[in-house]
């Protein structure tokens, strides 16, 4: 781009915003670039933990620990999760289609959804903590056999994708509190909301092929 035509850009509030419009369309086809690496990895994880289901090496097989209820309950806490944060995308909508003359900060309602979400995904990570720690302290731990250490593999690494999620939603609600509903604080929300959907998403296969296969099993 010429200096002639950066300088009529910036002159235009009009082009200015839909050049910006046309960089963050980029980057959040950037971010879903990511995320279907971020499927391949999940895939794999699925595939090594369906070959391990045969390999409990005598030790506790499918279904013999697990707590049907306690992965109901984070079942909930995360669709809710994932509902707050579609509730707090379109709050973003609505303020991103007000005149700039009509916009009065970060509505509160936004801050409100945001921290649900962040509570629940909290909560979800606090269940699962515990259901591993009941399962190692009955020696199912991730040592005993290969179906174990394929279990945990795929369980532990979408748990951990929750919980940096939760430290990005914390960092959006300081972003918030300090820039407002910036260009760059829009964009960043966005792309959290794809991560958390997609969380949403891979967690309801586990939930699926680990803890309901494996009660009937």
């Amino acid at each position: 781009m010429s200096a002639a035509v950066r300088a009529g850009t910036a002159l235009d509030p009009a082009r200015l915003e839909a050049s910006h419009a046309h960089e963050d369309t980029g980057a959040v086809w950037g971010f879903w670039v990511f995320l279907m690496s971020d499927a391949i990895v999940f895939a794999l994880l699925f595939a090594t933990y369906g070959l391990m289901l045969p390999g409990t090496a005598g030790g506790p097989a499918p279904g013999e620990v697990y707590h049907p209820g306690a992965a109901f309950a984070e079942t909930l806490l995360l669709l809710t999760s994932s509902f707050g944060f579609g509730m707090a995308s379109l709050d973003l909508r609505h303020e991103r289609n007000r005149p700039r003359e009509a916009a009065a900060g970060v509505p509160r309602r936004l801050y409100a959804w945001l921290a649900l979400t962040l509570l629940l995904g909290l909560g979800f990570v606090t269940l699962e903590l515990r259901d591993f720690a009941g399962m190692i302290a009955v020696g199912a731990g991730p040592e005993r056999s290969g179906y174990l250490s394929s279990f945990f593999l795929l369980v532990a690494t979408h748990g951990l994708h929750v919980f940096s999620g939760c430290i990005w939603l914390v960092v959006m609600l300081v972003q918030l509190a300090v820039f407002g509903l910036d260009a760059r604080v829009r964009l960043n929300l966005t792309r959290l909301a794809l991560f958390w959907h997609f969380l949403d998403i891979v967690w309801v296969g586990i939930f699926s092929v680990v803890y309901l296969q494996g009660l009937i099993r």
